[in-house]
Formats: C-alpha cells, sequence, structure tokens
C-alpha cells in the first residue's frame, strides 16, 4: 500500500517540470458533489480480540464479494484562490448471511459451523479537510492538504440459538490529502483524488481516478474507479479490508 500511495502521490513530478500558468481555470467558492456506485470487497480479514484468544476469518469468505450499493456526498468551500475546506458524509454498510466452515471464536462468542451466521459490517467515514492549491496551470491543477477522519466501525455477527457479538470502533485518524485535475480537451478532465496514511500499526488509503465532463460552466459529471484500503493491527483488533467501487458522480460548482 506505500508503494502504491508513493507512486500516485511521485510519479506526476517525475514525469518533468509542470506547464507555465498561462490560462488557470478560477476557482469556484463552493461546489457540492455527489458519487454513488457499486462496492465489492477483495478482502476483509477480521480477529478481534487480536490477543490469541479469539479466530482470525474472513468476511469476505463467510458472505461473499459483494456488490453493495454506496454513497458519498462532499461540499466544497473555497475560501480564496489558494485556500480551500472540503467535508465528505461517506457512510458504508452491510448485511449478509453465510455459514462458517469451523468454529469462530468473535469478540467472547463462538460461532458454529455449518449455522446461517448474519454478518453486519459497517464503515462510516466523516472528514474535514484543509486544501492547498499549489498549482494552477493551462491543463494542470494540484492541491495538497490534511484531513482529519472521524471512522464509525462495527462488526456484529448474529446465530440462532448463539446470539450475538459486535465490536464497535469511533475514532479519529488524521491523513494527508492531495488531488490534482488534468484537463484533457475543452470539456473533458481526469481527476485524481487521494487521502493516505501509512505506517505504524494501522494504514488508510482511499483514492479515486475518474473521467471527468463539463456539461456546462457549473455542472461536471464523472465516471471512474475507486478503491479504499486499510485497517489496523493492535491487541484490541485485528482488520484488514480492501474495497473497490465502481462510481458515477455529479458536481455543481457556484
Amino acid at each position: 500500500p506505500f508503494t502504491r500511495f508513493a507512486t500516485v502521490v511521485l510519479v506526476p513530478f517525475a514525469l518533468g517540470p509542470f506547464p507555465a500558468v498561462l490560462a488557470a481555470e478560477p476557482e469556484s467558492r463552493f461546489g457540492v458533489e455527489l458519487e454513488l456506485g457499486a462496492t465489492w470487497q477483495s478482502r476483509n480479514d477480521v480477529e478481534i480480540p487480536n490477543d490469541g484468544t479469539a479466530t482470525r476469518f474472513s468476511l469476505e469468505d463467510l458472505v461473499g464479494s459483494g456488490p453493495w450499493a454506496a454513497g458519498r456526498v462532499y461540499f466544497t468551500w473555497n475560501v480564496n484562490d489558494r485556500h480551500g475546506l472540503r467535508f465528505l458524509a461517506a457512510p458504508l454498510s452491510y448485511t449478509e448471511t453465510g455459514t462458517f466452515d469451523r468454529p469462530v471464536t468473535f469478540a467472547g462468542r463462538t460461532f458454529a459451523p455449518g449455522v446461517a451466521t448474519e454478518a453486519r459490517y459497517q464503515f462510516d467515514s466523516w472528514r474535514a479537510s484543509y486544501r492547498y492549491r499549489f498549482h494552477a496551470g493551462e491543463r494542470w491543477r494540484w492541491w495538497a492538504g490534511v484531513t482529519l477522519k472521524i471512522r464509525d466501525a462495527e462488526i456484529r455477527l448474529s446465530q440462532p440459538g448463539t446470539g450475538s457479538s459486535n465490536d464497535t470502533d469511533l475514532g479519529f485518524v488524521p491523513l494527508a490529502h492531495i488531488s490534482g485535475e488534468f484537463r484533457i480537451a475543452d470539456r473533458w478532465r481526469f481527476l485524481l483524488d487521494l487521502d493516505a496514511l501509512a505506517g505504524g500499526p494501522g494504514r488508510a488509503e482511499d483514492l479515486s481516478l475518474k473521467l471527468g465532463y463539463d456539461v456546462d460552466d457549473r455542472w461536471t459529471v464523472a465516471f471512474g474507479y475507486r478503491t479504499v484500503e486499510g485497517g489496523a493491527d493492535v491487541d484490541d483488533v485485528y482488520n484488514f479490508a480492501w474495497l473497490h467501487s465502481a462510481v458515477m458522480s455529479a458536481r455543481v460548482r457556484w
């Protein structure tokens, strides 16, 4: 994951100097973007608590890879041409049923194999970002900054005759932010957006790559790919997930 982060962030700088500022596009004061999509999981490994008393298992093996509907909303306030704030609401959850092929101990309760087991996974993300636009050229625009993320997560297992157990996690995570736009043609643009943290007992990456089309001076529609990857390996919890989304969005600015 750190290699992916470094590649996304550093490659544009390694390709050569940015073009000179010829006709920088003015920043709109406000913007709202709604993104909708279908989300799959290719990894979701869990062990709670992470102290040798519980079983490490895969939610992807238990309930499948999806897809599930997901969405998010951004609100952007550009205080001036250089400095801006962005706020994000990104709820994500699913509830599915599967069966274990072995006994699984989770959060103090043991679940039997071969019995229908309901699994709920929730990972809601609420973020506030400060962004500084450090380049505005004829084709490229780049922002960098910091993001404060509030993570509201829950994993719950329920089984007839056994009951249910769950683990919740509400915490704050600081992330690095970088985003860019490359104007391909008069109305077309390539959009990159990344919030990420690597190192220590955990990591987090939220990367989107989209192709946008300017319908007019206010509206832009876009489609592309988003990936969210990361987790934590501490005494209380081991959970690493990798989610993939095919997304479409609409943004209005004024």
